[in-house]
């Protein structure tokens, strides 16, 4: 459990608040670019799948975020995604945090995640068969994790 305190500090107001980090693993291209209709077609389609996870974590918390999503390369496997291929793949890092403790749990992200549909061919190096992210079952291409310290 993590206590920040709020602007509203001084002697009638004192806010504390309770919050969680989460952090998820993709092979999906996430990149916020900030692109609206009208732009560059593949910034818009990144831009519209890192609005799809921040919508989707929205179903049940209004998440806030550290920073935008972050490419590392990896083996997909050292990160608990599946994919066919062994070597290093562009995986999208992104944190961020809710506001309630307990509000969300890994268990309801990997439900509310399954299925929903991605826009592919952008900058991931993975191949994939349908066009959906998938956190149950085989072939993950997304994955959760609670962040315990700041």
């Amino acid at each position: 459990m993590h206590i920040k305190g709020s602007h509203l500090c001084g002697p009638f107001f004192y806010v504390c608040k309770y919050d969680m980090r989460f952090g998820l693993y993709t092979l999906v291209d996430i990149t916020e670019t900030g692109a609206r209709r009208g732009e560059d077609p593949k910034l818009m389609r990144q831009q519209q799948n890192f609005l799809t996870v921040l919508q989707t974590i929205g179903l049940r918390v209004n998440p806030t975020y550290v920073r935008p999503p972050k490419i590392i390369n990896e083996i997909p496997k050292n990160l608990g995604l599946e994919c066919d291929s062994e070597k290093k793949q562009k995986i999208w890092d992104f944190v961020f945090d809710i506001d309630y403790e307990d509000a969300l749990t890994i268990e309801t992200l990997v439900k509310d995640f399954d299925l929903i549909p991605i826009i592919t061919d952008l900058d991931e190096t993975a191949k994939f068969n349908n066009a959906v992210f998938i956190s149950q079952n085989g072939n993950k291409n997304i994955v959760f994790f609670r962040i315990d310290d700041k």
